[in-house]
C-alpha cells in the first residue's frame, strides 16, 4: 500500500467516496421497510455526510432470515474449511487493496486520526481475517476412548446464526475481531454497526461478496440500540449473540436473552484499567510513551484505556514532568493531516460528556495540570488531553468510564497499595505494569482481576492472545485468539456401535 503523504492528498480521497446508505441484506442493497434514515454526522466538522437506513426489527428479521437459509442450505456452514480459507484470505486481500479509501471513510465517519485508520485497517484488520482463515483447515474434533464395539466422535460443528453488535471506537477492527471467527466457523452472521460509525461495516459487507461470501452469510443492519440492537437481542432464531459496548448495554443483552430464546451472549465491556509504575521502574522515553498511548491513543475512547495512572511517591514528580512535557506537544486537529494525534471525539453528545468528567474532576479537587476543555479554534467535537494529579481513589474521574483523552495521576506508596488501588474498582478488562523486579511484576499480575496485564509496556496483545474482561468488564467469552472460535461452535458426540 502506498500511502498519500498530506492532508491534500486525503481530501482528495475524500472527496471521491460513495458512502454506503443502505442496510446489506442477502447480498444485496435494501432501504429500511419503514423509509426512515438517520443522519451521518463527521464529527471533526459537523458536516453531514449523508443518510443511512435506519433499520429496526423488521430489517433484523430479514436478515436473520437470510442468514438463517444460507446456513441450511450449507453452501458455507458445510463447505469444506479450505474452501472457507480461500474466500477469508481473498477479503483479507481486498481490505488491503481498499486500505486507503476504507481509512479515509472511517475516519470521515468516527473523527479517528487518518494514520490510526491506516495501521488498523491497513494492517490489523486484513491481519485478522488472514489468521482465522488460516486456522479454519486446522481445528480437529476428538475420538474417546471406548471398547471395541463402539466409536465416540467429539465433533465442533458451526453453532448457527449469529448477532454481532459493535463498538464505534474502531468500527471496522471491532467487525474483523468478531466476523472473521464465526465466519472462519462457518456461522451466517447478523451484523449490527454503530448508529455513529456505520459505512465501513457496509462497504465491507459488499467486499466480503466479491471475495466469494455467498449470499445471505454476511448480513449488515445499521441502526440504532434500542430498535436494531435490541432486535437481535430478543429475537429468537439467532444462536448467539457477541456484543462489545457499555456495561449498561451489556446488561441488557443479558435481558434480552433471558426474554427470548436463553441464548448464550459473549460481552466484551467497559474498563477502567490502571496503569502501576513502581519505584524501581526507570522513567524513560518507552515508560512515557507508554503512558501518553495508554491514555490518549484514541483520544481515550478506548475501553482498555489507563486513565488511572497510579505512580509510587518516589517517582511521581519525574513521571509528571515527562509526561506534561509530552502531553503538551500532542497534536489536536484536522483527523486527516497525518501530522495530527489527537482527533474529535465520536460526537457532540459524548464530546459533552467527557468535559462533564472533566468539570467533575475539578469540582472534586484534582489538581488541573494540563488540557481541561475543548480544543480552542476547532470547529468540531474535540478535547484538549487534560492532565490531573492529585487524584484520589473515590473521585468519580478515578471509579468511571470516563472514555475520553483525560489521565489521572494517583500517588501510591508501594507495592501494596499500588495492588490495593488498582483493584479496587468494578471492573477489570487490563492493567500495566512498570517495573524492573520480575518478582513484583508477577506478584501484581497475578493479584490483578484483569483479562490483559501488560508488563514493562502498553498493549492489549494481538490475533493470538484472548482479549475480554473480569467483573464489569465482560463475561466468560474472549474475542481474538483460538478461544474466539468456540464462542461461534457447539460441541456433538457422536456413538456408532459396530457390528
Amino acid at each position: 500500500m502506498t500511502s498519500p503523504s498530506s492532508a491534500a492528498d486525503y481530501r482528495v480521497i475524500a472527496s471521491r467516496l460513495a458512502f454506503p446508505s443502505r442496510a446489506y441484506i442477502d447480498g444485496s442493497w435494501h432501504e429500511a421497510t419503514s423509509g426512515r434514515v438517520f443522519e451521518n454526522i463527521n464529527p471533526a466538522t459537523g458536516a453531514v455526510l449523508g443518510t443511512v437506513a435506519h433499520c429496526d426489527a423488521a430489517e433484523v428479521d430479514k436478515a436473520v432470515g437470510a442468514a438463517r437459509r444460507s446456513f441450511e442450505d450449507g453452501a458455507w456452514s458445510r463447505a469444506a474449511p479450505e474452501e472457507r480459507k480461500a474466500v477469508l484470505l481473498r477479503l483479507a486481500d481486498l481490505v488491503r487493496e481498499h486500505a486507503e479509501e476504507l481509512a479515509v471513510m472511517e475516519s470521515l465517519d468516527s473523527g479517528k486520526t487518518i494514520k490510526d485508520c491506516l495501521n488498523e485497517i491497513g494492517h490489523e484488520v486484513p491481519t485478522f481475517f488472514q489468521w482465522y482463515a488460516e486456522l479454519a483447515d486446522k481445528s480437529f474434533g476428538k475420538v474417546a476412548p471406548t471398547g471395541e464395539k463402539t466409536v465416540a466422535m467429539i465433533v465442533k460443528e458451526p453453532v448457527g446464526v449469529v448477532g454481532l453488535v459493535l463498538p464505534w471506537n474502531f468500527p471496522l477492527l471491532m467487525a474483523a475481531w468478531k466476523l472473521a471467527p464465526a465466519l472462519a466457523a462457518g456461522c451466517s452472521a447478523v451484523l449490527k454497526p454503530a448508529e455513529q460509525t456505520p459505512l465501513t461495516a457496509l462497504r465491507l459487507a459488499e467486499l466480503a461478496t466479491e471475495a466469494g461470501l455467498p449470499a445471505g452469510v454476511l448480513n449488515v443492519v445499521p441502526g440504532f440500540g434500542e430498535t436494531a440492537g435490541q432486535a437481535i437481542g430478543r429475537h429468537n432464531d439467532i444462536d448467539v449473540v457477541s456484543f462489545t459496548g457499555s456495561t449498561e448495554v451489556g446488561a441488557y443483552f443479558l435481558k434480552y436473552a433471558s426474554e427470548s430464546n436463553l441464548k448464550p451472549v459473549g460481552l466484551e465491556m467497559g474498563g477502567k484499567s490502571p496503569f502501576i509504575v513502581l519505584e524501581d521502574a526507570d522513567i524513560d522515553d518507552a515508560l512515557i510513551s507508554s503512558a501518553i498511548n495508554a491514555a490518549f491513543w484514541n483520544g481515550g475512547q478506548n475501553c482498555s484505556a489507563n486513565m488511572r495512572q497510579i505512580i509510587d511517591l518516589k517517582v511521581k514528580d519525574t513521571f509528571l514532568h515527562r509526561v506534561l512535557e509530552k502531553t503538551r506537544a500532542l497534536v489536536v486537529g484536522d483527523p486527516l493531516d497525518p501530522g495530527t494525534d489527537l482527533g474529535s471525539m465520536v460526537s457532540a453528545e459524548h464530546q459533552s460528556r467527557v468535559l462533564s468528567y472533566i468539570e467533575a474532576g475539578k469540582s472534586e479537587g484534582a489538581r488541573l495540570l494540563a488540557g481541561g476543555g475543548a480544543s480552542a479554534g476547532l470547529p468540531g467535537c474535540f478535547v484538549d488531553p487534560t492532565v490531573f494529579d492529585g487524584v484520589t481513589p473515590a473521585m468519580r474521574v478515578a471509579r468511571e468510564e470516563i472514555f475520553g483523552p483525560v489521565l489521572g495521576v494517583i500517588g501510591a506508596n508501594g507495592v501494596e497499595e499500588a495492588l490495593k488501588i488498582a483493584r479496587d474498582t468494578d471492573y477489570g478488562l487490563h492493567a500495566t505494569i512498570f517495573t524492573r523486579d520480575i518478582d513484583k511484576a508477577f506478584h501484581l499480575a497475578k493479584r490483578l482481576p484483569c483479562g490483559t496485564v501488560a508488563v514493562n509496556g502498553f498493549t492489549e496483545g494481538n490475533v493470538t492472545t484472548p482479549f475480554g474482561g473480569y467483573k464489569r468488564s465482560g463475561s466468560l467469552a474472549r474475542d481474538n485468539g483460538t478461544e474466539a472460535v468456540e464462542q461461534y461452535l457447539q460441541t456433538k458426540t457422536i456413538w456408532v456401535s459396530l457390528r
